[in-house]
C-alpha cells in the first residue's frame, strides 16, 4: 500500500471532512432537526437485526455475483445525487454528520467562547457570498503581485518553497496528491523511528496524475478541457494574454507530469525510504536553488530529508532551472487562483466545478455551499469541531463495545497467526509481538489540537483558508526534531473511516464511522462483525498487508521475515493480485491488482479474522436464524452491504487509474477466499465466483 492503510479514503467519498462538497441530502439547521427523507428511507429498509433485504436481487446467485445478490435491488433503485460523483450505502452517516457539524458551526458562530467562536467564524466567512462576489479578486491581488515580482530563478525557487504546505500524507491516509511543486509530510521516520522526518513529495499538476497528461483517448479530451480551464481563469483573472499562457502552462505540466514516478513506484515503500542530507538535495538533484528554497519553506536548519521519488525531484528541479521565468512565473499564478477560485466570486468557483467536478468526475451539480463550507471548515479547524462533535453525538456505551469488539479482533488475528502452517517459529514471534504491541485509539484523540494561535475573520474567507494551511504548516514543521507525539491524530472524529498508523504500530476509529451501516448498538453481532467487524479486522490487518509486513513491532522499515516466509507471503500477494487484475468494470479496462494490493489483503485478512472473532463470541451460544438468513449469512451479507456503492463512469475510471482501493462492488467479492462463505450460501462449482479451496487465498 503506500501502506493503504486507510479504510475508505477517496473509495466512495464518505469522508465528510475531506469530501463534504461530495454529499447529498438536505440537513437541518439544528441538531435536533428531523431525519431527512434519505435518512427515514434508508432507516425503514432496516430489518429487525439491521439489515437491508429490501436492498438484495434473489434473482441473482451469490455464487455468480455476490456483490448484486447483496445490492442489486439496491443498485437498480438508487440513482446518483446530481452533486455526488459517487454514491454509497453509508451516506446516511454522511448526511447525518454533515447535519450535525453544520449545527455545531451555525451555533458556534453566537458563542461568547473565542476557541467555539472561531468556528462560527470561518464558517460564516466561507458562507458569505455577497461579501465574496464585493471583494472581487482583491484577495488573490497580494499573492499574484509577489509571483508578478519574481526576478530571477534564486526568488524563483524561494517563492516555490514558500508555497510548501502539509498537504501528503503517505502512510496513514494515502494520499500523494499536492498541487503544489512539492508536497511535504512530517512524520515518524520510517528508518529512525525515535524521531520525526519530512518526507518530500512529487507534485505540481492541476489534473490528477501523470497519465491524465501523457496517455491518448479519453485523456487527450481532458487535456483539451484543462487548458480551456486554465485559460478561463487567466482571463477572470483580467489576463488579456490568457490563451496563450494556457498552452504554455500546460506544456509545463506536461514535463512535469513526464518526470513523474508513476502509481505504483509511488506506492512501494521500499522504493520511497531513502534518507538524503540536505547537501544532497544540490547534488543528486541539481537546478532548484535549494538553500533559497528550503530557506522560504523555513526548513533551512533542517538537515535530513527522506526523498520519496527521488528521480522525479531530480527531474523537477531540473526543469526549475531549465524552463524559462515568465512560464514559470505564469504557472504559479494559475495554481494561485485555482487554489483561490472557491473563496472568490462565484464565476472563478463555478469554473473550478465546471472542470474539477463535472469534466474529470461527471458529477452534473455543484453541492450546496454550506456543505462546501462545512468541509472547509472541518479542513481548517476540524479538532475544535470534533471536540463539540464527540461530546454531542458520541456516547460511551458505543465506545466500550467497540473497543471490545476490537479487543476481539486483535486476539482472533493473533490465533490466526498461530495457525499458520507455512510460516516459521522465527516469523510467528515476530508476528505475535506486533499483534502484542498493537494500540488503538477508538473515537477521538486523547489530546485536542490548539488553534489559539490561528487569526480567523468573519470577512475574509480566502485569507482565512490560507492562513489554516499556513498554520497547519508550521505546525507540522514545528515537530522536527522534538520527541514523537504518539497521541496525534491524522483523521477527524467526524470522519467516516479508519486507519493503521504503521510507523507507530496503532489503530484509529473515528467516532463517525461507529454508526449505521458500520455499527449499529441495536443490531445482531453477526451485522455488526460483518460490518464494523470486518473493518477493525482490515486495519489490523494492514499492519501485514504488502507493505505493512515490512515495518517490525517498533514501526521502523526492518525486515523480521525469514527468506522462505516471504517468499510464500509474497506468492499470496501475487495471488491475489491476478484475482483483482481479472476483474473488469469496463470492456478491457481492468482493476489494477498490484496498486490495489495492500488494501485486497487487508479485506481478505480482515474479513476472515472478523468471523473468526464472531465465531469465537459465541461462546456455546445457540444460534439463531433471524428473518431467514442464518448468522453466518447475516455476517456476509453485512460486509457486501457496507460496501454497496455506485460511481460515475469518469469517476470510476479515474478512480481505477489513482485509487488503492478496489471499487465497492469488486471489494464485495473478497468473500470468495473465504471458505465459511461456500457452505452458507451453498455455491458450487460451476458458479462463477467459486474457487477451489486451494485458489483461495488466505494470506494470514
Amino acid at each position: 500500500m503506500a501502506l493503504q492503510r486507510s479504510l475508505l479514503m477517496l473509495a466512495i467519498g464518505a469522508a465528510v471532512a475531506l469530501s463534504g462538497c461530495d454529499k447529498d441530502g438536505t440537513a437541518p439547521t439544528a441538531a435536533n432537526a428531523p431525519e431527512t427523507p434519505a435518512q427515514a428511507a434508508a432507516k425503514a429498509q432496516l430489518g429487525s437485526f439491521g439489515f437491508d433485504a429490501s436492498g438484495m436481487d434473489r434473482n441473482v446467485a451469490a455464487g455468480d455475483n455476490f456483490f448484486d445478490f447483496a445490492n442489486g435491488g439496491w443498485v437498480q433503485r438508487t440513482e446518483i445525487p446530481a452533486d455526488r460523483s459517487s454514491y454509497g450505502s453509508f451516506n446516511v452517516i454522511a448526511e447525518k454528520t454533515l447535519a450535525d457539524t453544520r449545527a455545531i458551526m451555525e451555533e458556534a458562530g453566537t458563542s461568547d467562547a473565542v476557541d467555539v467562536r472561531r468556528i462560527g467564524d470561518y464558517y460564516a466567512a466561507f458562507m458569505d457570498e455577497a461579501g465574496i462576489e464585493a471583494r472581487g479578486v482583491a484577495p488573490v491581488q497580494p499573492q499574484l503581485r509577489a509571483i508578478a515580482g519574481i526576478a530571477d530563478k534564486q526568488a524563483l525557487a524561494r517563492t516555490l518553497g514558500t508555497t510548501l504546505r502539509a498537504d501528503v500524507d503517505l502512510l496513514n491516509a494515502t494520499n500523494f496528491y499536492t498541487p503544489h511543486l512539492f508536497g511535504v509530510w512530517v512524520s515518524v521516520d520510517l528508518l529512525q523511528p525515535d524521531r520525526n522526518a519530512p518526507y518530500l513529495v512529487q507534485g505540481g499538476l492541476g489534473m490528477p496524475d501523470r497519465d491524465f497528461y501523457l496517455q491518448d483517448g479519453r485523456m487527450a479530451e481532458l487535456r483539451t478541457a484543462y487548458q480551456t480551464y486554465v485559460a478561463k481563469l487567466l482571463e477572470l483573472s483580467g489576463d488579456k494574454d490568457a490563451a496563450a499562457k494556457a498552452t504554455r502552462i500546460v506544456a509545463l505540466e506536461t514535463k512535469i507530469a513526464r518526470a513523474h514516478a508513476t502509481q505504483e513506484e509511488t506506492n512501494d515503500v521500499q522504493k520511497g525510504a531513502n534518507a538524503w542530507k540536505q547537501a544532497d538535495l544540490a547534488g543528486k538533484a541539481p537546478g532548484m536553488d535549494w538553500n533559497a528554497f528550503l530557506d522560504g519553506a523555513n526548513l533551512g536548519a533542517q538537515q535530513d530529508f527522506i526523498v520519496w521519488q527521488p528521480k522525479a525531484v531530480a527531474g523537477l528541479s531540473k526543469l526549475v532551472a531549465s524552463e524559462p521565468l515568465e512560464v514559470w512565473k505564469d504557472y504559479m499564478r494559475f495554481h494561485a487562483l485555482d487554489e483561490a477560485a472557491a473563496y472568490l466570486p462565484k464565476a472563478f468557483a463555478d469554473a473550478s466545478f465546471a472542470f474539477h467536478g463535472t469534466t474529470m468526475s461527471g458529477t452534473p451539480q455543484q453541492s450546496e455551499r454550506w456543505k462546501r463550507a462545512v468541509a472547509d471548515t472541518n479542513t481548517a479547524v476540524g479538532e475544535a469541531v470534533g471536540k463539540i462533535y464527540v461530546e454531542r453525538h458520541f456516547d460511551a456505551n458505543t465506545k466500550a463495545r467497540a473497543d471490545e469488539m476490537a479487543r476481539n479482533i486483535i486476539a482472533a488475528f493473533a490465533k490466526r497467526i498461530d495457525a499458520l502452517e507455512w510460516m516459521s517459529p522465527e516469523t510467528k514471534a515476530r508476528a505475535k509481538a506486533k499483534v502484542a504491541g498493537l494500540k488503538v485509539d477508538m473515537g477521538y484523540p486523547s489530546t485536542w489540537r490548539d488553534y489559539s494561535a490561528l487569526e480567523v475573520k468573519r470577512d475574509d474567507a480566502l485569507g482565512n483558508a490560507q492562513r489554516a494551511s499556513l498554520f497547519e504548516y508550521q505546525r507540522n514543521i514545528a515537530k522536527l526534531g522534538k520527541p514523537v507525539d504518539h497521541s496525534e491524530w491524522a483523521m477527524l472524529p467526524q470522519t467516516i473511516n479508519a486507519m493503521n498508523v504503521p510507523l507507530e504500530n496503532r489503530l484509529v476509529f473515528p467516532a463517525a464511522i461507529l454508526q449505521p451501516p458500520f455499527f449499529d448498538g441495536a443490531a445482531d453481532d453477526a451485522i455488526n462483525y460483518g460490518a464494523i467487524g470486518a473493518v477493525i479486522g482490515h486495519e489490523i490487518s494492514h499492519g501485514f498487508d504488502n507493505a505493512g509486513a515490512l515495518f517490525d513491532e517498533t514501526g521502523k522499515l526492518h525486515n523480521w521475515w525469514t527468506p522462505n516466509d516471504l517468499k510464500q507471503f509474497n506468492a499470496a500477494g501475487d495471488a491475489l493480485a491476478m484475482q483483482f487484475d481479472s476483474y473488469e468494470p469496463f470492456p478491457g479496462v481492468h482493476v489494477n491488482g498490484r496498486l490495489t494490493l495492500g488494501e485486497n489483503i487487508a479485506d481478505v485478512a480482515g474479513l476472515g479474522t472478523a468471523y473468526d472473532a464472531y465465531r469465537l463470541s459465541l461462546q456455546g451460544k445457540q444460534e439463531q436464524t433471524l428473518e431467514g438468513f442464518t448468522p453466518d449469512q447475516r455476517f456476509f451479507l453485512g460486509f457486501a452491504q457496507a460496501w454497496r456503492s455506485k460511481a460515475r463512469e469518469q469517476a470510476l475510471r479515474n478512480s481505477l487509474l489513482t485509487n488503492v482501493h478496489a471499487p465497492g462492488q469488486f471489494r464485495a467479492l473478497t468473500v470468495r477466499n473465504i471458505d465459511a462463505w461456500y457452505p452458507a450460501f451453498e455455491v458450487k462449482d460451476g458458479q462463477k465466483l467459486y474457487l477451489t479451496p486451494d485458489k483461495r487465498v488466505k494470506v494470514w
